[in-house]
């Protein structure tokens, strides 16, 4: 077993972190088979807990429960805080009482708070009644904010300063509470009532004279956010100014707790992918997609399908009420997947620019109309080439010459439509406040489907004396 791990250690040190996880996974599952828990148990020594989490929620689910009992108590707590929401509720079905106490009572505040919402109502009170008075207060102060804001992802635990204190005593306060602290990197002033005053690096603090205050190095001018703060607008904020972590206070401008960028990146990850879900009309909750029963799947994806069907059908009527010139130019028909695919094209790329423009704070700069106007102009320049070129593979294909022309134009009318509605769209869909990256994209659909196809006829019938 020794030259196993030294081979495993090898290949952590050549092989890339994928192949790693897999390797770490795949001969876990093998010794979990055999039976041998020695083995799995020493194949995991080596392991970062990151990794050791992704390993076991690959493990077939009868084994995950095994593989997370060869963990120690305090190895077991990190991990768990690293494992996806399903497999954390998985695991506390078949723990016993005590090894979830354990679990749950090491937690963080906030890691826990996260896992309460994931959790039955009937098991967060089964828990809470058991949690320590002062493990629960921590978790309930954060709980009673609102869901996505500061107050709720922040953690209470941070080291406070007074200003009289001197930099050796601050030392040995950090050296106290450095193990029951999440972030020591920074460390925060408050006066009597709590209120923040400044802020003191742990870089700043060990180069200062031991006899110096912290009123003499502490920075006054702090960054900091409140409470009801968007958790978005907190990673923006972090990561425009390259902090490890920002102080959150509340209404009174007393500190309660600290966002750390580790979190950060959980949220930017979050917001990620909801917006990528969202643009393709799939509602997100935050939970792992693939980890998501069908029945679910099929609701959140339902709902845009059922109005993409309802366009559709509105579309076809209005095919339908041009039945005089189709009987007349049938050729007409064979052209609008291409004009209405084209448009829907056109539009999905102005409302994507748009919308990560909108998230990363890029065209903050830059007015709706301003936008609006920039993409109006890009995509009458994009359907100007896309239309020359229809023209011409239009006459090659059917050599009629109205025909071509009036794909050709129907084309450029369209593009235009698509990037205005692309563009203006999520600006009036954030100002609503409704999501835009969800909502933009059924609508950008309807808009050109449905005037697309009334552009074209319209073209069609001017150029081709109808």
């Amino acid at each position: 077993m020794n030259a196993e791990n030294q081979n495993l250690n090898s290949t952590f040190q050549l092989g890339s972190r994928k192949e790693l996880r897999e390797l770490v996974r795949s001969q876990l599952q093998a010794l979990l088979e055999q039976g041998d828990l020695q083995g799995a148990k020493a194949i995991l020594v080596p392991v970062q807990p990151p990794d050791i989490a992704e390993a076991i929620e690959g493990l077939p689910e009868h084994m995950q429960a095994i593989a997370f009992r060869l963990l120690s108590k305090n190895e077991a707590t990190e991990v768990y805080e690293h494992v996806n929401s399903s497999v954390q509720q998985s695991l506390l079905e078949v723990f016993r009482r005590q090894e979830v106490l354990d679990i749950i009572d090491n937690m963080s505040p906030d890691d826990r708070a996260r896992l309460f919402d994931e959790l039955p109502a009937k098991v967060v009170r089964r828990l809470r009644a058991q949690l320590s008075p002062s493990e629960w207060q921590a978790t309930a102060i954060l709980m009673g904010y609102e869901a996505g804001t500061a107050g709720r992802i922040m953690t209470p635990e941070y080291i406070s300063l007074k200003e009289h204190f001197t930099v050796s005593q601050t030392l040995e306060r950090i050296r106290n509470l450095a193990s029951v602290t999440e972030m020591i990197y920074y460390l925060y002033v408050t006066d009597a009532a709590r209120r923040l005053t400044g802020i003191v690096s742990l870089r700043h603090l060990v180069t200062a004279q031991p006899e110096e205050t912290i009123g003499e190095i502490m920075t006054r001018e702090v960054v900091y956010i409140s409470t009801d703060t968007d958790q978005e607008e907190v990673a923006h904020l972090i990561q425009r100014y390259d902090f490890l972590a920002v102080p959150v206070v509340d209404s009174e401008k007393r500190l309660v707790g600290i966002i750390t960028v580790d979190d950060v990146i959980d949220i930017i990850e979050q917001e990620t992918t909801e917006d990528i879900y969202a643009l393709g009309g799939v509602q997100s909750e935050g939970d792992n997609y693939f980890h998501t029963n069908l029945i679910t799947v099929a609701r959140r994806r339902v709902v845009w399908l059922f109005v993409l069907l309802i366009t559709n059908t509105v579309t076809g009527t209005i095919i339908n009420a041009q039945q005089d010139i189709l009987q007349q130019v049938v050729v007409l028909a064979a052209f609008i997947p291409l004009l209405t695919g084209t448009g829907g094209n056109v539009g999905a790329q102005s409302s994507t620019v748009v919308i990560r423009g909108l998230n990363t704070d890029e065209i903050r700069l830059l007015g709706p109309v301003q936008v609006v106007w920039r993409e109006a102009l890009a995509g009458a320049l994009l359907g100007s080439i896309l239309g020359v070129m229809a023209t011409v593979w239009a006459y090659f294909l059917q050599g009629r010459l109205g025909v071509a022309i009036s794909v050709g134009f129907s084309l450029i009318a369209i593009s235009v439509l698509a990037s205005v509605s692309g563009s203006a769209l999520p600006f009036l869909f954030r100002s609503l406040k409704l999501d835009p990256a969800l909502m933009s994209a059924p609508f950008i659909t309807t808009a050109v489907d449905v005037l697309g196809v009334l552009i074209y006829f319209s073209i069609a019938r001017l150029i081709l004396g109808f």
